[in-house]
């Protein structure tokens, strides 16, 4: 169980090129994270800092060999309440990055759990989305179905079609036949 107690919040612009610099070329943009990290420790006054995603695209964005300078991010201090300890946590995001936030709850009704979304002030249960995905499912099953079956109708016209053009070859190479044993050959014709 986690419990939000405190919030802290500041914005940086974090120098990495001082950082970064050290590293070889190919660990640049490691190093520049690794710099970030530990900078907002130091500041934070906090041992778990976790990077958002868009200041992780952004410290990738050039490449591995090639971080950006320095960054401004916006970090977040939440000290939780885990087991019974209090942890602080920083989370650290590219400032002007849009916020994310969860939409899921968990409800119980009658011994059921059944999730509830909440999208734009509407709920929709999960029976419901289970019900469409039945009707979609269904659905490919019948178009699945429709299609094994034109595949063997055309196997069987390709069959009929191949059955009758070794009729005929076997028809002209007997009616041939027949023409080469009633002509004498051209060394009997001269006598």
């Amino acid at each position: 169980m986690v419990e939000e107690i405190k919030k802290l919040e500041r914005v940086y612009n974090v120098p990495l090129r001082k950082e970064f610099m050290k590293a070889p070329k190919y660990k640049r943009t490691m190093k520049a994270v690794k710099a970030l990290r530990e900078f907002l420790k130091k500041h934070m006054k906090c041992e778990i800092v976790k990077i958002g995603k868009y200041a992780n695209l952004k410290l990738h964005e050039r490449g591995r060999k090639n971080p950006p300078h320095h960054i401004k991010v916006k970090a977040i201090k939440v000290i939780e309440k885990i087991k019974g300890k209090d942890v602080g946590v920083v989370r650290a995001e590219l400032v002007g990055a849009p916020e994310e936030k969860e939409t899921k709850e968990k409800v119980k009704e009658t011994g059921k759990a059944k999730k509830k979304e909440e999208i734009k002030g509407e709920t929709i249960l999960a029976e419901e989305k289970e019900e469409e995905k039945l009707e979609k499912k269904e659905i490919e099953e019948n178009i699945k179905k429709k299609v094994l079956e034109k595949t063997i109708e055309k196997g069987k016209e390709i069959e009929s079609k191949v059955k009758l053009e070794d009729k005929e070859k076997s028809i002209k190479s007997e009616q041939e036949a027949i023409i080469r044993k009633d002509e004498k050959p051209i060394h009997e014709k001269k006598k």
